[in-house]
């Protein structure tokens, strides 16, 4: 696997912003981490993925960044459209959806723009939403979400055709929304064999959303392996669990965590209880149960470990990488790290400096996952923890 981290941990809409980020954080992230070379995994708002899509110069500069940084471009996050360090996102990030021309173009947009920076002889990854949103779809956005997704497709296999670069789609599902766990995927795209047929569209595995959906990586990835989705990318990433909810320090200590610019939907082990953000569930009139785990989507730190009575869903993203490793094409799936809270985790999980956190993050990968991580690293991997 290639490895990466994802940058919509940093707020930058244009091109000029996405290069000072290259410059004052992924290049320092790649030297405290003690790496020759890094990948990162770019977010593309709309501005940018139309510019860097059209613009040959724009390219070269983006380009140039990345070289003068020691950092390779394989994986891009085509999931929030734009304004993801708004004070408030929540649910606009599912906003525009597949039913939309704008989704569609933007996503190919992302793609052409890949496919031009990619390093020679590299295949290139994208995630996108899991449709949209499951409030107010119905039959005929099913619809137009399946004629949007046959487009994507064929414009993949125009890309393809044209530079010789292949560029993957991956659907990652999300808590909420109308494609909600990784069942829910491969049911649909399943259903649809010919959006699958030439591999160009298939699953992205965030570990956070999987381990919030307690559904155990091993079946799920051997389910979607049995119906030809392949997993085209991985977001490494961690959810946070309410072990026993019973402890009396269990509102208190998630209440941090309940911060206004992202949603962090929360389920209960035996599927009896769901939120759509924590909130909910701190302000419930009807406690939820305490004699059964919730998790809570959020993203936290790879190597932190949250204090009691709350904790880190470690061993879901470490069962996932395994098993997407014996999946056909796991090999080939991008690995990107992608803890976007940074700006709104507690001060207990805040590191020094946030590349102080990211480079901590990627020692991590390598100390703990090194059987999946491609290549090797120069020098300075697992050191102490900085956070």
């Amino acid at each position: 696997m290639h490895l990466s981290y994802c940058t919509n941990v940093h707020p930058a809409e244009d091109v000029t912003g996405i290069v000072r980020q290259l410059d004052e954080h992924a290049g320092p992230v790649r030297r405290a981490a003690g790496l020759d070379r890094l990948g990162v995994g770019l977010w593309m708002p709309v501005g940018v993925a139309s510019v860097l899509s059209h613009d040959e110069g724009a390219r070269a500069i983006l380009a140039a960044a990345l070289e003068r940084n020691g950092l390779e471009l394989r994986t891009v996050n085509a999931f929030p459209y734009r304004g993801f360090h708004d004070d408030v996102v929540k649910l606009a990030v599912y906003r525009p959806d597949w039913t939309t021309a704008e989704r569609l173009a933007y996503t190919l947009d992302c793609a052409r723009a890949l496919a031009a920076l990619l390093p020679p002889g590299a295949a290139g990854s994208i995630s996108t939403l899991p449709l949209g949103w499951r409030e107010g779809w119905d039959a005929t956005s099913d619809a137009a979400a399946e004629e949007a997704l046959t487009r994507l497709v064929a414009g993949l296999a125009a890309i393809e055709r044209e530079t010789g670069r292949t560029v993957r789609v991956g659907i990652e599902p999300e808590p909420g929304c109308i494609l909600d766990d990784v069942a829910d995927v491969v049911a649909w795209l399943g259903a649809r064999p010919a959006l699958i047929a030439d591999g160009l569209l298939g699953l992205c595995l965030d570990t956070c959303h999987l381990a919030v959906s307690f559904a155990d990586p091993a079946t799920v990835v051997a389910a979607a392996a049995a119906a030809g989705v392949r997993i085209v990318k991985v977001q490494a990433s961690v959810a946070l669990e309410v072990p026993d909810p019973s402890d009396w320090r269990t509102v208190a200590s998630l209440q941090p965590f309940a911060e206004e610019r992202y949603v962090h939907q929360v389920r209960s082990l035996r599927g009896t209880h769901a939120a759509d953000d924590l909130p909910e569930v701190l302000d419930a009139h009807d406690p939820w149960p305490t004699d059964q785990p919730w998790r809570v989507h959020v993203h936290i730190p790879l190597h932190a470990r949250p204090a009691a009575p709350l904790r880190a869903t470690t061993e879901v993203l470490l069962a996932a990488i395994d098993a997407v490793l014996t999946a056909p094409g796991g090999d080939d799936a991008h690995l990107d790290v992608e803890t976007y809270t940074w700006s709104v985790l507690p001060a207990s999980l805040q590191p020094v400096t946030l590349v102080d956190g990211i480079a901590a993050e990627l020692r991590w990968v390598h100390e703990h996952l090194p059987h999946a991580v491609a290549g090797v690293p120069a020098s300075g991997i697992g050191g102490r923890s900085l956070v």
